[in-house]
């Protein structure tokens, strides 16, 4: 990826990213993490180019609507843990600086200035979760669930998670999803506000067009706006928690806990 000497978009093609594909197709674009033999498990390679992308996006503007979403069977499980096993585990300098990258590719999505709406196309675990949630609106298909798994592998879910599930599905709601990292499914999901809508598996990318082509009609300057105040409790939440977040966690490979949690996960194989 090279950089921009202007807030100039470019063609997709010119971006040449590995982890990712990112469609234009006015009024809409589409980012697909693209790993799906790890389930869209997010590295540090994919956390750059999804900023770059998001980044590219919000300044087309021919663009309306931002799609995002998953290649395979799963929207996203959440961070790589085998990247974190070769590389971060017991280097907290090393693990602050990739959770450098998960942040700047929430702030670039979130700030995206445009509506986001996340096509959830399978299963959607830990940090998959919290990329749904920096979304304006979520549809998912209705065989997939939510789950949040990070009690059990050794990492706190403050990337989004406890922030956002307390703001979105109340406090009791939100306690239930972390702590007790049990499957929620799609239709409870619905239920609780978690997503805005779910569909069988063969309506999927009729209920997104029709939302895109909703979102699409909207005046665009006046949306950036209304959005930017709809951000407000989800961006008060980030910015207050975020940075602690990100030194706690660091400090966090250094123990015996996570070390064991991840290097467990790896061995099994999941």
């Amino acid at each position: 990826m090279s950089e921009p000497s202007a807030p100039t978009p470019v063609s997709p093609a010119e971006l040449v990213f590995e982890r990712i594909v990112y469609e234009k197709a006015p009024p809409r674009a589409t980012i697909t993490l693209n790993r799906p033999e790890v389930l869209n498990a997010f590295d540090f390679r994919m956390l750059r180019e999804l900023a770059r992308a998001a980044e590219d996006a919000s300044w087309d503007d021919e663009i309306r609507v931002v799609v995002l979403t998953g290649a395979g069977r799963a929207f996203c499980v959440g961070a790589d843990l085998k990247e974190w096993s070769e590389d971060y585990l017991g280097r907290p300098k090393e693990y602050w600086k990739w959770f450098g990258a998960f942040e700047e590719a929430h702030d670039r999505l979130r700030g995206i200035g445009k509506p986001t709406l996340a096509r959830i196309n399978g299963i959607c675990v830990g940090g998959g979760n919290e990329l749904q949630m920096a979304c304006d609106l979520a549809v998912m298909v209705e065989d997939a669930y939510i789950r949040h798994v990070g009690l059990e592998h050794g990492s706190v879910p403050a990337g989004g998670a406890t922030q956002w599930l307390p703001i979105m599905v109340g406090e009791r709601r939100a306690r239930e999803i972390v702590l007790l990292c049990e499957e929620i499914p799609a239709r409870k999901a619905e239920e609780w506000g978690l997503v805005t809508r779910v569909v069988p598996a063969d309506g999927l990318d009729d209920a997104v067009d029709e939302l895109v082509e909703k979102l699409a009609a909207k005046l665009p300057q006046t949306t950036r706006y209304a959005k930017a105040q709809l951000n407000f409790w989800r961006d008060l939440s980030w910015h207050s928690t975020i940075t602690h977040a990100r030194d706690w966690l660091a400090l966090s490979m250094l123990g015996d806990e996570a070390q064991s949690a991840v290097r467990k996960f790896v061995e099994r194989g999941e």
